[in-house]
């Protein structure tokens, strides 16, 4: 793992990296459902106030990870979905695994007992990442949406953590 990568909070002049980051996910086709970059209110108001997190390499923003609310029940205020993304320039170098094994302990310590993800089969390196975080497969949504014309399947993953709500 990269020891030079820094990871720290997501400010609002970062947005723009960020979002950059995240329109390379979009462009992939196998990221997210996404059309476009949500602008700075749309992805500030969707994404929980903590656990906002930039990887930093050399002084620069190269991978973006954040929490979502599942649900506002108060019953489900712990079950977060997690997104995460990886500029290309950052791929290979334990970028991914350094941020979401961060957003793990940054979840934990604001009482977030359960991270789930939807991926697509076809994005094996975000499959294999997870897994090797402590996420587990826990279902198939078969024709989960349509994308460009083309229905898409995604596999449900969940990390169940060892220290909040046990």
């Amino acid at each position: 793992m990269n020891e030079n990568i820094i990871i720290r909070e997501i400010t609002v002049s970062d947005y723009p990296l960020i979002r950059g980051i995240y329109e390379e996910g979009i462009a992939s086709g196998n990221a997210t459902f996404e059309k476009t970059a949500p602008d700075w209110h749309h992805w500030d108001t969707h994404k929980l106030p903590f656990c906002r997190l930039a990887a930093v390499l050399n002084n620069e923003i190269i991978g973006w990870a954040a929490l979502s609310a599942t649900s506002t029940r108060e019953v489900y205020k712990g079950v977060c979905e997690e997104s995460i993304y990886i500029s290309a320039a950052g791929t290979g170098k334990g970028i991914g695994k350094k941020l979401l094994n961060t957003l793990i302990e940054e979840s934990e310590k604001n009482g977030v007992w359960t991270l789930y993800a939807a991926i697509f089969p076809e994005n094996t390196a975000s499959i294999k990442l997870h897994l090797s975080c402590g996420f587990r497969e826990i279902g198939f949504m078969e024709k989960a949406g349509c994308m460009n014309g083309v229905w898409r399947d995604t596999i449900l993953f969940e990390r169940r953590s060892k220290k909040i709500g046990i």
